[in-house]
């Protein structure tokens, strides 16, 4: 970012009236207004009138914005996504520590803490972070013992093909332990893990003489549980008939409605330390999805006997919000001798190329992923372009009009599964690389084929996203539908996580139109076809993270729109979050 000039100072990110430190930091764009309002604010009724512990306090605030849950005051002055003012007097970080250790800041009621004298939290996510290490590893009873006998005659019967030997040696971890993270990229047979295991636990319980687990299958998004209750029930089907009525009828819901939502908060839920979840096995798929706070509120509604399954990829992109708890999941348990993760690695989904893709975007080996793009073949296309328009036009028009006419016969499945022939992905919300200008886009191209007007919010075809959780109709943030044509009127189909759902337009607030979204809300979802609009080289949402969630949403075929330069960029970018929940679970 940049220093404001004089024709700013009336920009929302602007703070009038407030000088010294916050004042020079907010002019050179570092620091938001909320960062100085919320620094301002504490600092005053903390009693603490030094510049730089508010300077500390700001920052940290200003971390939770990036998905950090903490900021490295060593390092923060070298780590800004942008070049700022390089006139800035930044503290020098030994000072500006022993100042902090000091302050009433950090005193008997506190606003900040101070880990591994570098960290700086809110005390929020100081606490949530804690919480998160001290459940994952407390005392808890041995696992009930295992038949090995009955345990490897059901591995040989449920994971019989030759290739699945990670599979049984997941099982096995699995039953081994309380808590298992059970990690893989696309199509390494996660879900086709969960399935078996599910199968397996059930029957070692039912030999062992106790009642069949109760099971709950849960996921962040009303989108993710849906696919995994899919996922679940077609890995069922092809098990074997005694192990299928074991495990038949699963239902996969949101990690918000398991824990029991609350109205008027985000963050506290019906079941909690002191009213736990009844389940005996709890399985979260799309674990990198979930915050920190999510995870510290599932982890203390957990009973201590039951079996948790954490599942995810942790190179995907992480929680829209603070932390990267799967990943510090398997950076700090990777490195204890009492818990082990199960990893996956082989890819048993993808057409080969797209598989090797997605692994050598994961490297960050830009050569490979070129070479990969450039050969293209049946799964990859690469459209190396700087004006997009025309490539997206002959894809997404078709589409658009495959989805129109689905919805005009009324048939609700058949429109679903037009919608899910393909998915345009983009990086941004906002500007010409980003969802609302392709979805307007599209709809101009449609005006154009049909010959009639897309002006009105509601019409035939219209794709949707719902983009908040409503309780009371069934709905959940990341849930997608079709605007049908039923009767004399226009009806949406949305897709939940157990059934199709249809609904009058004037019922539906939360939602928005879909002929486009963002790479960050299709995690947990995959379509046939995906085509990736990449964004401008500087974009900060450019990464190795963003390109790879892009190119794993796909089924059959992925599809580049870009230049060579923005992959290289967008290779040469990681993600970094700053976080101590890796270091405390490795170290306690």
């Amino acid at each position: 970012m940049t220093a404001t000039t004089p024709e700013d100072a009336l920009h929302w990110r602007r703070t009038l009236n407030v000088g010294g430190l916050l004042g020079a930091f907010n002019d050179a764009g570092v620091l938001d207004s909320a960062d100085v309002h919320v620094a301002t604010r504490l600092t005053a009724q903390a009693g603490e009138a030094s510049e730089t512990a508010a300077l500390a306090l700001a920052l940290a605030v200003r971390a939770l914005r990036s998905g950090s849950v903490c900021v490295d005051l060593t390092t923060v002055a070298t780590e800004l996504d942008d070049p700022v003012d390089p006139q800035l007097s930044w503290p020098e970080p030994q000072h500006w520590l022993a100042e902090l250790r000091t302050s009433p800041l950090l005193g008997e009621t506190p606003v900040l803490r101070l880990y591994r004298d570098r960290l700086l939290y809110l005390d929020r996510y100081w606490r949530e972070e804690e919480q998160v290490c001290a459940d994952l590893l407390a005392d808890r009873p041995d696992p009930p013992a295992v038949d090995v006998p009955l345990l490897e005659a059901g591995l040989a019967r449920v994971f019989h093909r030759p290739d699945s030997e990670e599979q049984r040696r997941a099982v096995r971890t699995a039953l081994s332990q309380w808590i298992t993270v059970l990690t893989g990229g696309p199509g390494t047979g996660k879900t086709t893990t969960v399935a078996g295991l599910l199968a397996l636990l059930t029957e070692q319980a039912e030999h062992g003489g106790r009642r069949r687990p109760r099971i709950a299958l849960a996921a962040p998004t009303g989108k993710a549980a849906a696919r995994l209750q899919e996922a679940v029930r077609v890995e069922v089907e092809n098990l074997a008939a005694v192990d299928r009525a074991r495990v038949s009828g699963l239902q996969a819901v949101t990690l918000h409605r398991l824990l029991g939502f609350r109205p008027g908060t985000s963050a506290r839920f019906k079941h909690h330390r002191g009213n736990r979840l009844p389940h005996d096995v709890v399985v979260v798929d799309e674990t990198s999805m979930v915050s920190l706070t999510l995870m510290a509120r599932l982890l203390e509604a957990v009973r201590p006997e039951t079996r948790l399954f954490l599942v995810g990829d942790p190179d995907q992109l992480a929680s829209v919000e603070a932390g990267a708890v799967l990943a510090d999941l398997v950076d700090g348990l990777g490195e204890r001798t009492d818990v082990r993760i199960a990893e996956l690695v082989t890819s048993h989904r993808f057409g080969a190329s797209i598989g090797q893709l997605a692994q050598a975007v994961r490297a960050g080996d830009g050569e490979r992923v070129l070479a990969l793009l450039t050969a293209g073949g049946e799964h990859i296309e690469f459209v190396d372009t700087e004006q997009p328009a025309e490539a997206l036009r002959a894809v997404l028009v078709p589409h658009a009009m495959r989805v129109r006419a689905a919805a005009g016969s009324g048939d609700a499945t058949a429109a679903l599964a037009a919608l899910e022939e393909h998915r345009l992905l983009c990086a941004h919300r906002e500007g010409p690389s980003g969802v609302r200008f392709w979805n307007h886009q599209v709809e101009r191209w449609l005006a154009e084929a049909t010959g009639e007007s897309f002006y009105a919010p509601w019409y035939l075809g219209r794709p949707v996203l719902v983009t908040a959780n409503d309780y009371g109709l069934g709905l959940y943030n990341g849930d997608t539908g079709v605007t049908l044509l039923a009767g004399d009127g226009l009806r949406v189909a949305i897709a939940g996580a157990d059934k199709v759902q249809q609904f009058a337009t004037s019922r539906l607030s939360d939602v928005e139109t879909m002929h486009a979204m963002t790479i960050h809300k299709s995690q947990g979802s995959q379509a046939d076809e995906v085509t990736v609009l990449m964004p401008p080289e500087d974009s900060r949402l450019l990464t190795r993270e963003l390109l790879y969630t892009a190119i794993t949403r796909a089924k059959r075929k992925v599809r580049i729109v870009g230049t060579a330069a923005e992959v290289r960029a967008a290779l040469d970018r990681r993600v970094v979050r700053a976080s101590g929940l890796a270091h405390r679970l490795a170290q306690r």
